[in-house]
C-alpha cells in the first residue's frame, strides 16, 4: 500500500459528522490519533441496529481531545450552535441517509438528511468561515454511465435513485457555498466502502452473516455485478490527507476565490462477485449457498474509479486487496457477533 504524509495533520478543531457512523467512526479515531480536537456530531437514529453506533461511539468517547452532541443535522439552530461553541478549522461532513435501495421506498429521510442536513452544515460552515469543508459524495452519482473507469470529468446528469440525486444535489451545493461564501470544499466521491465496524446494510456484512450460519446469499444480475470494493483504511487515509489540502480557485485571474473539487476514492480495482464471495469463503473457511436473482431497481452493473487525481494531489491511491480486507472484517466480526 502506497504511504501518504498523514505524519502532520495542518488542522487543530475538526467537526466530524456521522462521527458514530462507520466511516466517521474511523475518521474521528484516525484525527484523535493526530492530536486533534474532534467534535462528534451524530443522531444514532435507528436505521440500522443503534447499538452498533453506540459500540463505535464508546471507543471514540475513550479517547482524549473528543467531545460528542448527539444532534440531527436538519436540525439548523443546533448545528449552528454546536459549531458556533466549538469553532472549527475544518470539517468532515460525513452523515447522510444511505442506501440506495431504501431509498426506492423511505425517499423523505433523504431529502431532510441529505439536503435539507447538508444546507445546515454549509450555512454554519459560512458563519464560522472554516478553512476547508470535506464532504463525502458517492460513486452513486455515475448513475449507469457506460464508461470506465468512471472519471470525475464524466457527465453525471443522470442519478438513478434518489439516493444518488441527493449526493450530486450536495455537489451542486457546495460549489455554490464555495463560490459565494468562499468556502473551501472537497467532494468525496466513495466507490463500496467496507471493513471492520461496517455496515450491516452492506453485502459483505449480509453474506459473512449467511456463509457463518449456513443460509443462502442472493446474488443480483445472476451475479454479474462488479464493484470497486474500498478499504476503510484506505478511504481514511485519503479523507486525512485531502483535509489539510484545501482547494484553490480554478479561475486565471483575479479575484480568487475558494475551490472546490471532486475526488473519487476508490481502489481502481473492480472485484467480480465471484471473487467477492470467494474471499468471504475463504476467511470464514465455510461454502456459500448461492441464489441467483435480477438486477434490483436503483442498482447498476458495475462501478470502477479512476483514481488518478487523488494520486496527483496527494500521492496516494488505495491498493488493500479484496482478500486481505475481507479477511480484516471477518476477524473483526467474528469478535463483535461473538
Amino acid at each position: 500500500m502506497s504511504a501518504v504524509a498523514t505524519d502532520r495533520i495542518e488542522v487543530g478543531r475538526v467537526v466530524v459528522t456521522g462521527a458514530a457512523g462507520f466511516v466517521g467512526f474511523h475518521v474521528a479515531a484516525r484525527l484523535l490519533a493526530h492530536g486533534v480536537e474532534v467534535l462528534g456530531i451524530d443522531s444514532l437514529n435507528d436505521y440500522y441496529d443503534p447499538a452498533l453506533k453506540h459500540a463505535r461511539l464508546r471507543e471514540l468517547c475513550d479517547r482524549n481531545h473528543f467531545r460528542f452532541e448527539p444532534l440531527d443535522i436538519a436540525d439548523h439552530p443546533g448545528v449552528t450552535a454546536a459549531f458556533d461553541a466549538f469553532c472549527p478549522d475544518a470539517v468532515v461532513h460525513l452523515a447522510a441517509q444511505a442506501g440506495v435501495r431504501y431509498s426506492l421506498t423511505h425517499p423523505r429521510p433523504y431529502v431532510a438528511s441529505n439536503v435539507d442536513g447538508f444546507l445546515s452544515v454549509l450555512e454554519a460552515c459560512r458563519a464560522q468561515a472554516v478553512r476547508h469543508l470535506v464532504y463525502a459524495s458517492s460513486s452513486s452519482v455515475y448513475g449507469a454511465n457506460g464508461k470506465v473507469p468512471f472519471s470525475e470529468t464524466d457527465p453525471v446528469d443522470h442519478p438513478v435513485s434518489l439516493y444518488a440525486a441527493t449526493k450530486r444535489a450536495n455537489e451542486l451545493m457546495a460549489e455554490t457555498y464555495s463560490h459565494l461564501y468562499a468556502i473551501p470544499a472537497s467532494g468525496l466521491r466513495f466507490f463500496t466502502v467496507y471493513g471492520p465496524w461496517g455496515r450491516p446494510d452492506m453485502a459483505y456484512w449480509g453474506f459473512t452473516k449467511r456463509i457463518l450460519a449456513g443460509e443462502p446469499i442472493d446474488l443480483f444480475n445472476d451475479g454479474r455485478m462488479r464493484r470497486d470494493f474500498t478499504y476503510v483504511d484506505d478511504v481514511v487515509e485519503a479523507v486525512v490527507s485531502l483535509l489539510s489540502r484545501p482547494p484553490t480557485d480554478r479561475a486565471a485571474g483575479p479575484p480568487r476565490r475558494a475551490g472546490h473539487e471532486i475526488y473519487n476514492i476508490g481502489n481502481h480495482t473492480p472485484v467480480e462477485l465471484s471473487r467477492f464471495v470467494a474471499a468471504i469463503e475463504a476467511a470464514t473457511g465455510r461454502r456459500a449457498v448461492t441464489r441467483l436473482l435480477p438486477m434490483q431497481e436503483g442498482d447498476v452493473p458495475a462501478t470502477f474509479a479512476d483514481v488518478g487525481k487523488l494520486a496527483a494531489v496527494t500521492g496516494f491511491q488505495p491498493r488493500t486487496s479484496i482478500e486481505e480486507g475481507i479477511g480484516r472484517f471477518v476477524e473483526w466480526y467474528r469478535r463483535y457477533a461473538g
